[in-house]
């Protein structure tokens, strides 16, 4: 469906396909991944966010930095991550830059409880898992900051409206909003 398109597009058909096979026998024999039961936030960017062959040519090890990358929580983690491939493998290439700022967005949208994020030239669409906010007068509050660049519409869905001419406005954008919205959520500061 839909989610599983997402996938695809996210991480490459053949590596999807080699995932998916790997989910149903691990599924078959009973082993259940600790990370099952977590949510997963479906993000759009509009650009290509993947581990190349060229890069990491083994496709277990790639699908284990996969796997490693999505238990991360933090900032920090993330960052680490991010330099160990550095040091294993060489400068990151743009399709994995951007994979790891998908990874810092996903974990603010778990923290905000944002469901699915789309973002493209003109703004971000978020979407709330159940239209649940943990600080709805936050949000409330948020959004009116904004003015006329962000409103609720009538399913629910938070517009934010913004001019990213360049995939990486467009990343650090998204990125700035999540992470003010996981911070409300969190009853932090969103500065």
């Amino acid at each position: 469906g839909e989610e599983q398109s997402g996938h695809i597009k996210e991480v490459g058909f053949e590596l999807y396909q080699s995932m998916l096979e790997e989910a149903i026998v691990n599924l078959k024999a009973g082993v259940v991944e600790p990370a099952a039961d977590r949510w997963s936030p479906q993000i759009t960017v509009g650009m290509p966010v993947l581990i190349p062959e060229n890069y990491v040519a083994d496709l277990s090890v790639r699908l284990s930095l996969y796997r490693r990358l999505a238990d991360l929580d933090t900032d920090e983690e993330i960052d680490n991550f991010a330099a160990e491939l550095r040091d294993r493998f060489g400068v990151l290439p743009d399709e994995v830059r951007y994979l790891f700022k998908v990874a810092a967005i996903k974990s603010y949208c778990r923290r905000a409880n944002v469901e699915k994020v789309d973002a493209g030239p003109k703004g971000a669409v978020i979407t709330f898992r159940e239209n649940k906010f943990a600080q709805p007068d936050r949000l409330v509050f948020f959004i009116r900051q904004h003015g006329q660049a962000a409103r609720v519409r009538p399913d629910m869905k938070v517009v934010f409206f913004q001019e990213w001419e360049t995939a990486e406005e467009r990343l650090l954008g998204t990125t700035e909003i999540l992470r003010q919205l996981a911070n409300l959520a969190e009853d932090r500061k969103a500065a």
